[in-house]
């Protein structure tokens, strides 16, 4: 299944509840929300607060994407506002099992995400019990950034890996996605696609018909 997670990191944040219900509406499936700590990456997002806020204004799928340091403090707080898929990097922690045992313990979905720099091989350990892997096709830390070529490969690898267990994990991008590269994307095996200037930027309900039409191209084909 195909599943668009428009990311809010390039919303504006003074009517954000309205964009939020206005890409709901026009179907996107998911909705990221990067909480970065100035520590793990450069920038400083939005922490609990903003994510109860929301919550309160909409029942989408939260697909939460901890950018932050030793990411195990805060499984529980972030579960319990309103988390629906917790993903933590791999380079976070020193205890990624732990990390991944936590969130499924309070019933959440766990995912893994891995920057642009570290192996695809680096979470195969992982592989069984993860329920998604996020492969970041930009640095980490800033939005408007643009696709880093070489992710296309890293994406195939993870789903070449996958398979070979015999697994139907989700695959997230994150990072440079548009609707006129997204195919790239979804054709090396990505499932799951983070965008964020592409559907905030401008028309947000007509953004996201335009990439979720750009997905039924790529599935008819």
């Amino acid at each position: 299944m195909l599943i668009l997670s428009p990311s809010i990191l390039a919303a504006d944040f003074a009517v954000l509840g309205k964009q939020i219900k206005e890409a709901e509406n026009a179907g996107a499936q998911y909705l990221h929300i990067d909480v970065m700590d100035g520590i793990f990456v450069p920038s400083i997002s939005f922490g609990m607060p903003m994510v109860s806020s929301i919550r309160r204004v909409s029942d989408i799928v939260f697909d939460v994407h901890l950018m932050i340091d030793r990411p195990e403090r805060y499984i529980e707080e972030f579960a319990r506002i309103g988390a629906d898929i917790i993903t933590f990097h791999l380079e976070a922690t020193e205890r990624p099992l732990e990390v991944i045992d936590r969130i499924h313990g309070l019933g959440k979905r766990a995912g893994i995400s891995i920057k642009p720099a570290t192996p695809v091989e680096a979470v195969r350990p992982f592989a069984g019990r993860m329920d998604m892997l996020l492969v970041m096709t930009v640095e980490p830390g800033f939005g408007g950034q643009s696709y880093i070529p070489e992710s296309t490969e890293r994406i195939r690898q993870a789903r070449r890996m996958f398979a070979e267990r015999g697994l139907d994990t989700d695959i997230q991008v994150d990072g440079g996605i548009t609707v006129d590269n997204v195919h790239v994307a979804l054709e090396a095996g990505a499932n799951v696609i983070v965008a964020g200037s592409a559907i905030f930027g401008g028309d947000i309900g007509n953004n996201v018909r335009n990439m979720l039409g750009a997905f039924h191209k790529f599935e008819v084909g």
